[in-house]
């Protein structure tokens, strides 16, 4: 059964999003384990396996269509198929909130390189300004010889 992996998968990313948003302990590792995925063949392996499992989404939904086309068709829906229907949906289901978290914890991990990335140059920035208002400031204080 995929149901049992799938919902492990899915709290697991839960669980990555909320240390990203709030400032925890472990924001650091995630954030240098997201940094180390998106290196050397990490971006290839991360497409290939949400493809595979796009894949498989397309796959499980395409089933659900043929079900209920044939329950249509026959005019009564026998309990097996409806056993079927709801295990497929729940896979289904299953399968596009794990890609759509996926999705989630990339954009915030940019983001939040991002904010850092401007922070440091804001701060380099408010270094540079104070040190020209200290020159100014001193250049204003000293007599000026004039002649």
């Amino acid at each position: 059964m995929m149901i049992q992996p799938l919902f492990a998968l899915v709290f697991l990313e839960v669980v990555v999003i909320l240390t990203l948003i709030f400032r925890t302990p472990l924001r650091k590792p995630v954030l240098m384990a997201l940094d180390k995925s998106k290196q050397g063949r990490g971006p290839v392996i991360v497409k290939s396996a949400g493809g595979t499992l796009f894949v498989v989404l397309v796959s499980i939904l395409f089933n659900v269509t043929l079900m209920q086309n044939r329950a249509t068709d026959s005019g009564t829906v026998n309990p097996t198929d409806q056993v079927l229907l709801a295990n497929h949906l729940l896979e289904a289901s299953l399968l596009g909130f794990t890609l759509f978290l996926a999705l989630v914890i990339d954009r915030l991990h940019y983001y939040i390189k991002e904010l850092r990335l401007l922070r440091k140059t804001l701060e380099g920035e408010k270094k540079t300004n104070q040190s020209v208002d200290q020159v100014e400031t001193a250049a204003s204080k000293s007599p000026s010889i004039s002649t």
